[in-house]
């Protein structure tokens, strides 16, 4: 497993098809602070209630500088059916190879249910506009991380 990014390290670079097929990468929000957030499945309830949290603080992130991307291995049709389904405004990117995943340690070995597996490590990070990791944050709850966020980074 790769060693997990700490703040001051720089964020991989990364390019990734979004719902529509478009591709997004981290250099195109240079110049600005970027949420990236990865999670394991679209479409569940704990990804859902995460993504609609994000969905609902949207504009209070916006006014503070804040974009926000979401990163997971589904594929961009089952992203695009999630997205429409649940109104989400900012980029959902698809991963299916987890090679971005591996890169910024969102990936790899985790305890679920008192059992050791393998699988998305639910992480979210803070991407300074010069592309330096502001914060770091591994192994995030779904319900209640928004707001805890925004508490950190006095949103």
């Amino acid at each position: 497993m790769t060693e997990r990014l700490t703040a001051g390290d720089a964020a991989p670079d990364f390019t990734l098809p979004d719902s529509t097929g478009k591709p997004v990468s981290l250099s195109d929000y240079r110049g600005q602070s970027v949420i990236v957030y990865f999670y394991p499945a679209a479409a569940t309830p704990g990804c859902a209630k995460q993504a609609c949290d994000f969905r609902d603080n949207l504009g209070d992130l916006t006014k503070s500088g804040y974009a926000v991307l979401g990163i997971s291995p589904d594929t961009q049709a089952k992203l695009a059916k999630w997205v429409a389904a649940e109104s989400l405004p900012f980029p959902m990117l698809s991963d299916t190879e987890r090679t971005v995943m591996k890169e910024w340690a969102a990936f790899g070995e985790k305890q679920m249910y008192g059992k050791t597996v393998t699988g998305v490590i639910r992480s979210t990070f803070v991407v300074d506009p010069e592309g330096v990791i502001a914060l770091a944050q591994y192994n995030v709850k779904a319900t209640g991380h928004v707001a805890k966020l925004r508490r950190d980074l006095g949103v």
